[in-house]
């Protein structure tokens, strides 16, 4: 592995990496979130149901009138519930398609960065091949960080999350 002196494109680079894996984080933090809400609603729900069901069983004709609103507050709640978990799913689908989008146009956005950053060190390249063996020592040299491996994994096709 080659070291390589830093320019200010490599600098761009690296933080737009660091901005899209933090994008990334947030956006698993955000997908925890829901999940950790759903499995509160599915609890919930379980938990009327069970008591429900346990009102259901009585015959009608051993039920008080407290038991028959009773049972009618846990189907209020219950749908209720339910009506909450469906916002939830619509909400998640529609972060799901905004987060896609969002995908497509840093991946283009990317796409382009990468196809001029490719040119670029193509002719500087060239340019280094004409410099003294002098010249190239003179100029800082940066080894590989974490920061360059990472930048190395994660292009717009990362996979690592």
């Amino acid at each position: 592995m080659a070291d390589s002196t830093i320019t200010v494109d490599d600098i761009e680079d690296e933080l737009f990496k660091i901005e899209r894996i933090r994008d990334i984080l947030v956006r698993r933090e955000s997908e925890l979130r829901y999940m950790m809400d759903d499995m509160q609603l599915c609890k919930e729900i379980t938990r009327l149901k069970k008591e429900l069901q346990k009102l259901v069983s009585i015959p009608d004709k051993d039920k008080s009138n407290e038991d028959k609103q009773k049972e009618e507050e846990l189907l209020q709640q219950i749908h209720k519930l339910v009506e909450t978990r469906d916002f939830l799913v619509d909400d998640v689908e529609f972060e799901r398609l905004r987060e896609k989008e969002e995908d497509k146009e840093m991946a283009d956005f990317l796409q382009a960065k990468l196809s001029k950053a490719s040119s670029k060190k193509t002719n500087a390249a060239k340019e280094r091949k004409m410099t003294s063996r002098a010249q190239q020592t003179s100029t800082p040299l940066m080894a590989k960080t974490g920061l360059t491996l990472l930048k190395e994994c994660c292009g717009f096709t990362c996979s690592i999350m």
